[in-house]
């Protein structure tokens, strides 16, 4: 098995003169004489299982119609992203997840994929499409049944029914079990009265409340002969067709945010309104004439986490669109990079291009390895995705599997999306900053995706708690023989942390030739059992500082929960990148074209110890490397920079983007133009014998 930091036969830079204190690397891999990749088989991985989808997409996005105009104001960016929501429905692109029977496609992993890419037209179509068909429509969708669909669906497909989504509150985000909107069942009239018993359960954040929902999936604590049954979703019509709130519904606007203002979120409340008995979405519960409730799942916690994970797709796309923001970003800044000159060392030499400098390849390409590792992670969560939904793989296992991805691979994704958004603005420098050059709109959008559609650090949480769940399971009916086998490290096998892609975890036993393998680059396998080897001992050792628990009352176990609750969610934040590495390396095996094999593995590799390198406090501290070894992870994830440099261009270009979905001027090949015109007329000026005698020259 080849290195990580690989022994090529030919030296990462060229023998070019050095100019500006920095060597002047080769700029393609052709001129590197590497192996290149097969670009298109490149963009046909990364564009994934729904690759049509993607491209049918991109082709429908390439029209002006759909793009983000910077100028406008608030009202007016609105107002286009509206008509924009009704060039999808004349695009049929909506429809894929719907019913066939009502127009629909019934492909839920090709209706996520080809939504995602909407992020590269402007991210406040995409989410206010997101709310419209993948929320508000979903809901009538997954927790109606066919009374609803029948009524429903239609007008929403067609956009005749624009819709809100009224989950979150003022008082209570994540938390949606502890919602303070009530819906109290009324035998005599039969109607639900739905209403706001304080200002705090006001619905916020809504889009399309400020202005154009006509009705909303409502979610409230239903509430039966004197009985809360927890809470469902309710079909409440909101506005009339002037556009004014109906009787006992007020709202308000929640004016302009610091992105996404393109969606007209907004507030609700509601004073003691009356629905039909039959407004009530109940697949999964349902209320009879008389007041008498039923469901078919007696647990009113498993009821409530099922109702909620039918909507799971909220996740899953967000997971998505930040990826390929992240990729969208890293192409403008890398093709940026790889034109634009800064410094010579002075003597006359020509500037250096950003990409040669190794900080800015540092800045750049462990940014993009960590992009290619999301893409690759979220394909096989959309795969999982499309099992559940589709009911090729549906069980309950299937589903919790599905839940735990969701919660761990998202918040990854937003985070590192706004960390290479603005990393990359960064090393654009002024140019960067520019709203047109679209990096500073893109980070601004993107900022509200890590803590809408659930906030990472509780999502992390929900992970770390089902790892311990999956830990626990170890011992379950083990004697004491098997107890003392597994505390001594010596069992054989692997243990399963939950993964919901896979088994994983090898128990790492050989400490001193993991330690010795850094020697050697850190091999895929050495990586494996370094990065798994660590969700492992964390998870192990947090459940051994929970165990007391069970003896303790409510409120001492909540206090010892809450002590160790950073370091739980650290480890489902270790296991989401394991599952990105993994991702990754499935991705890298499946490659049959050698050079692009090769090429993608110096990017795994070069993930795989940047992820390594960002923990190494961990990795020194529990003894599983020595100082000195550590301190080598470094230089081979700059060689690997080096490595990879030629091949910058052709891994971003991999992305598949078209100059109509890139829209950014820095990557137009504007820099290199000006470049060149520098060149040239420095060139001239010297031919010309007219030059300017430089003032260091004369004191030599």
């Amino acid at each position: 098995m080849a290195d990580a930091a690989v022994r090529s036969k030919k030296p990462a830079t060229s023998k070019r003169t050095p100019a500006g204190g920095a060597p002047t690397a080769p700029h393609t891999a052709a001129e590197a004489s590497d192996p290149r990749i097969d670009l298109d088989a490149v963009t046909n991985l990364l564009l994934g299982t729904w690759a049509d989808a993607r491209r049918e997409a991109r082709e429908m996005l390439k029209d002006p119609a759909f793009h983000r105009v910077d100028d406008l104001g608030m009202d007016e960016h609105r107002e286009r992203v509206l008509s924009q929501l009704h060039l999808l429905v004349e695009n049929g692109t909506v429809h894929r997840a719907f019913p066939k029977e009502y127009g629909g496609e019934d492909n839920n992993g090709a209706n996520i994929a080809g939504f995602e890419e909407l992020v590269t037209a402007d991210p406040s179509l995409q989410i206010k499409s997101g709310v419209q068909w993948g929320l508000f429509g979903s809901a009538v969708h997954q927790l109606g049944t066919k009374e609803h669909h029948d009524k429903w669906l239609p007008g929403i497909m067609s956009l005749e029914i624009p819709g809100a989504f009224a989950m979150t509150e003022t008082g209570h985000g994540s938390d949606v079990a502890s919602i303070g909107t009530t819906a109290t069942y009324d035998p005599e009239t039969e109607e639900f009265v739905i209403h706001t018993p304080f200002r705090g359960a006001w619905k916020d954040y809504l889009g399309n409340a400020a202005l154009h929902g006509i009705a909303a999936t409502v979610f409230a604590q239903l509430i039966s002969n004197g009985v809360s049954h927890g809470v469902h979703c309710f079909y409440v019509p909101l506005r009339d067709e002037d556009g004014a709130f109906l009787p006992g519904i007020g709202g308000e606007d929640d004016g302009l945010k610091g992105g996404l203002n393109g969606i007209d979120n907004g507030r609700l409340h509601f004073d003691h309104v009356r629905i039909p008995r039959t407004n009530l979405l109940n697949k999964y519960g349902d209320v009879a004439p008389d007041g008498t409730y039923t469901s078919h799942i007696s647990s009113p916690g498993r009821r409530f986490f099922t109702m909620l994970g039918t909507l799971v797709q909220g996740r899953v796309s967000l997971d998505g669109a930040a990826a390929w923001a992240s990729a969208l970003g890293l192409y403008i800044a890398t093709t940026y990079a790889n034109q634009r000159r800064q410094f010579s060392s002075g003597t006359g030499t020509d500037e250096v291009v950003l990409l040669d400098y190794a900080k800015h390849q540092r800045r750049l390409l462990t940014r993009l390895s960590t992009t290619y590792a999301t893409i690759f992670a979220h394909d096989e969560f959309l795969r999982k995705f499309d099992g559940v939904f589709s009911g090729k793989a549906d069980s309950d296992a299937d589903r919790e599997d599905l839940e735990t991805l969701a919660a761990a691979l998202k918040p990854l994704s937003t985070w590192h999306a706004l960390d290479t958004l603005q990393e990359a603005r960064e090393a654009c420098g002024g140019s960067g900053f520019l709203a047109e050059n679209r990096l500073v709109g893109l980070r601004a959008d993107l900022d509200v995706y890590v803590t809408f559609e659930g906030d990472n650090n509780v999502l992390l949480q929900l992970v770390g708690k089902r790892l311990l769940a999956d830990y626990a399971k170890q011992f379950t009916g083990k004697d004491a023989a098997s107890l003392a086998r597994i505390a001594l490290g010596h069992t054989a096998g692997k243990v399963f942390h939950g993964a919901g892609l896979r088994q994983f975890g090898q128990t790492v036993t050989d400490r001193g030739s993991i330690a010795r393998s850094v020697e050697l680059g850190l091999r895929a396998d050495q990586q494996h059992e370094l990065l798994s080897g660590r969700v492992q001992q964390m998870v192990s050792d947090i459940a051994g500082r929970l165990r007391p628990a069970a003896k303790l009352s409510k409120a001492e176990a909540a206090a010892l929960f809450n002590a160790n609750q950073s370091e739980l969610i650290e480890a489902a934040r270790a296991h989401g990148e394991l599952l990105q590495w993994e991702a990754f390396t499935d991705a890298v095996n499946a490659v049959t074209d050698e050079g692009s094999r090769q090429v993608l593995g110096w990017l795994r590799d070069l993930f795989g110890l940047t992820l390594i390198e960002k923990h190494l406090a961990w990795y020194l501290i529990n003894g599983r490397l020595s100082t000195q070894r550590a301190a080598s992870v470094a230089r081979y994830i700059d060689r690997l920079c080096a490595r990879l440099r030629p091949h910058a261009q052709d891994l971003v270009d991999a992305f598949g983007f078209a100059p109509e979905h890139v829209r950014a001027p820095i990557a137009s090949g504007a820099e290199l133009a000006r470049q060149n015109e520098a060149a040239a007329h420095y060139a001239a000026l010297a031919a010309s014998g007219t030059a300017p005698v430089s003032e260091k020259s004369l004191k030599k």
